[in-house]
C-alpha cells in the first residue's frame, strides 16, 4: 500500500526547541522506515501549520491509499491537531487513527470526564477551573483531599510536577494559581488515587479491538515521600529523578478479577470518548482494587520506545509489525465503510 507518513514540523521553526524538533522528526521517520519493511511504499510528508490546505491539497492529487496521520499539533498549540483529520475527511482521504471529534473531546479533559461520569465509567471526582474567580472557589470547597491538578487541555503531562499533588485547599490555591499564570490554560483538579498506575493499549475500532498486554508504573526506585506520579520530567528529563523512578513494566501480581476489571474499565471509556485504530487509557488502581480512568490518549506516542511499542514487543510483535498492523486495521476499516 502507498502511504504517506505525515507529521508536523512546526517545533523545527521555535527557537530552543532543537531536542524537542529532533524527537518528533526522528518518531516519524522511525514509523516510515517500519512501514517499508512491513512491505509498504512509505513517504515521509512534513506539515507546518499555515501550510495545511497545500499540503493536503497535494495529498489530495497523489492519492497515497492511507495517510498516517502523526500530527500532534499545528503551530505548536496541541489543540489544533484536530483540524489535520477534520481537513483530510473534507478531502475523503482515508487516514489512521481518531477522527477530529475523538481528538477533540480527548483534549477537554473535563468534558471527557462528563462523558465518562455520564456513561458510568469510574473516574475521580473532578472540578474545572477556568480563571481565577473558579480557582478561588474550588479551594474554599471542602473537598476529600489529596487531589491531583493537571492542565485541562494539554497532553504528554504537561505542566505536571510534585507540586500538583495538593493537601489541602490552600495547596490548590496557591498551585493553581501558578498554573493559570503560567499557561493561561483552564485546569481540572480531579481527587488523587493512590495506589498502581496502569497503562491499557487498545488496536482496531468498533467491537472489533484487542488490547495489547497491559503494564504498569514500578515506583520502587521513587524516592521516599515523593508522590508516585508521572511528572513531564518523568517522561521527557533523563537525567531528573522521577525518570529513574517511573519505569514501565508489565503488570505483575494482578488477579484474573482485576485484570478483567481493568479492561472492562478501558474499553468502556475507549467506546465513550470514540477512538478508533490504536490508542491508550491511563487507570489508577485503588487499594480496594477499583480501576479509575485518569486519561484517553487517542492517537497516543507510537515511537519505537514509547508504550505501545514496549506492550506490543510483550505481545511478540517487532515495531514494523505493530506499524503495519496500525495501518492495516485503519485501510480495513475505510475498506468496510465503502462495502456498507
Amino acid at each position: 500500500m502507498r502511504i504517506a507518513c505525515l507529521f508536523n514540523n512546526d517545533y523545527e521553526f521555535v527557537a530552543g526547541a532543537g531536542a524537542d524538533a529532533a524527537a518528533v522528526r526522528a518518531s516519524a521517520e522511525a514509523i516510515c522506515t517500519a512501514l517499508g519493511d512491513a512491505g509498504h511504499e512509505a513517504q515521509l510528508v512534513s506539515l507546518q501549520g499555515r501550510d495545511l490546505m497545500s499540503v493536503v491539497g497535494k495529498l489530495e492529487a497523489q492519492r497515497p491509499d492511507l495517510v498516517f496521520n502523526l500530527c500532534e499539533s499545528l503551530c505548536g498549540i496541541a489543540a489544533n491537531e484536530v483540524a489535520v483529520p477534520a481537513v483530510l475527511d473534507l478531502y475523503g482521504i482515508p487516514y489512521t487513527g481518531s477522527d477530529a471529534p475523538a481528538l477533540a473531546l480527548a483534549l477537554n479533559k473535563g468534558r471527557c470526564k462528563d462523558v465518562m461520569h455520564g456513561r458510568g465509567i469510574s473516574t475521580p471526582p473532578y472540578r474545572v477551573m477556568l480563571n481565577v474567580a473558579d480557582i478561588e472557589r474550588v479551594a474554599a470547597e471542602p473537598l476529600d483531599y489529596p487531589w491531583f491538578l493537571k492542565l485541562a487541555n494539554e497532553d504528554a503531562s504537561v505542566g505536571i510536577t510534585e507540586a500538583n499533588v495538593l493537601a489541602d485547599g490552600a495547596g490548590l490555591l496557591a498551585r493553581a494559581k501558578q498554573l493559570h499564570a503560567e499557561y493561561g490554560s483552564p485546569l481540572l483538579a480531579e481527587r488523587y488515587v493512590p495506589g498502581r498506575e496502569v497503562n491499557v493499549t487498545i488496536l482496531g475500532s468498533g467491537a472489533s479491538t484487542r488490547l495489547l498486554p497491559l503494564h504498569e508504573i514500578d515506583f520502587g526506585l521513587m524516592p521516599a515521600g515523593r508522590p508516585h506520579i508521572v511528572s513531564y520530567a518523568a517522561k521527557w528529563d533523563e537525567k531528573h529523578v522521577d525518570y529513574a523512578g517511573t519505569k514501565p513494566v508489565p503488570i505483575r501480581g494482578a488477579s484474573d478479577a482485576l485484570i478483567a476489571a481493568i479492561e472492562r474499565t478501558a474499553r468502556a471509556a475507549w467506546d465513550a470518548i470514540g477512538l478508533r485504530d490504536y490508542g491508550r487509557v491511563d487507570l489508577r488502581i485503588d487499594p480496594a482494587g477499583t480501576p479509575w480512568v485518569i486519561d484517553v490518549n487517542p492517537n497516543c506516542d507510537i515511537s519505537p520506545d514509547a508504550g505501545v511499542a514496549r506492550a506490543a514487543a510483550a505481545a511478540g510483535w517487532s515495531f514494523p509489525t505493530l506499524i503495519g498492523t496500525i495501518a492495516e486495521l485503519a485501510l480495513k476499516r475505510y475498506k468496510k465503510v465503502a462495502a456498507s
